[in-house]
């Protein structure tokens, strides 16, 4: 499932994937995913389109400034 809303998408992260969801960690991921030219942002592209991205930077964002 591609989640549509942030609690969704932290669900996803912290329950589903059980990944540790901290500001250091959504720092790296932004870093990755602003750059346009990194292979791996690329790939998120091809596999989930830009519209997801963009929610993705946004939650990622979201989550530093509330923490």
């Amino acid at each position: 499932m591609i989640p549509q809303s942030y609690e969704q998408w932290k669900n996803c992260i912290e329950k589903d994937c059980k990944i540790r969801l901290t500001k250091d960690f959504a720092r790296e991921r932004l870093t990755v995913y602003t750059d346009a030219s990194d292979i791996e942002t690329q790939k998120f592209i091809s596999l989930y389109g830009l519209q997801h991205l963009k929610n993705v930077i946004h939650w990622f964002s979201t989550y530093i400034s509330r923490s």
